[in-house]
């Protein structure tokens, strides 16, 4: 697996084929683009790469990724990109496993081949393939792409500024509230009343005089 590009790039392409040559063309290509590209040659490295899991093929060693299948959740991936003829996992299995995921079946998948077979192409799109080209793939086919990948980048930062805004209002629910405190002047009175009711109740408050008035016993 090889990972080009600046990770500040606008977009990461995950670029599939066993053929070494055709996978070093695509990542030229994309890279003139400014894309950042992570490049593996084989559908069940690309599963792993995305989180996925699946049964290695045990004959061959070298189908195991060089990369834990925690990383991905550090690199949003907007768009794969793969050969149809693979062995093991051909392309239109890999894209049935990335349609099938409820966390990844938004991310646009494109087909590419050097057979032009109708019925394999009609088949890809209806499962949900953006394009399929034919190879030798061009620069001017993955300029195609980009609206593709645009429409992935803006509904994961709508999510992104959901789940923020969704966390913020639990933390906010967590805090306790301060207790409200009684204004002065509402404690005036009540001290005031209270004060009255004490001089009330004490027995050796003085009783009241009234001058030039006898009060009779």
């Amino acid at each position: 697996m090889a990972i080009t590009g600046d990770s500040h790039s606008q977009f990461h392409v995950l670029a599939v084929d066993d053929s070494m040559i055709d996978r070093k063309l695509i990542e030229r290509l994309l890279k003139t683009s400014s894309h950042q590209v992570t490049a593996v040659d084989s559908g069940s490295k690309a599963l792993k790469f995305l989180g996925l899991h699946e049964e290695d093929d045990q004959s061959n060693p070298d189908t195991v990724p060089s990369v834990s299948p925690n990383d991905h959740r550090e690199v949003e991936v907007n768009l794969i990109i793969t050969d149809y003829c693979m062995p093991g996992m051909t392309g239109y299995d890999l894209l049935k496993k990335v349609k099938e995921s409820s966390s990844l079946r938004d991310i646009p998948v494109v087909i590419m081949s050097s057979e032009n077979v109708p019925s394999r192409i009609t088949r890809c799109l209806e499962e949900g393939a953006e394009e399929f080209f034919l190879k030798p793939v061009r620069l001017a086919d993955l300029n195609r792409l980009k609206p593709h990948m645009m429409k992935t980048k803006i509904k994961n930062e709508k999510q992104e500024d959901q789940e923020k805004l969704e966390k913020s209002e639990i933390q906010s629910e967590q805090q306790p509230q301060p207790q409200p405190q009684p204004s002065p002047l509402l404690q005036q009175p009540n001290n005031n009343k209270r004060k009255a009711m004490e001089e009330g109740l004490s027995p050796d408050r003085t009783r009241p005089r009234y001058n030039g008035i006898t009060t009779m016993v």
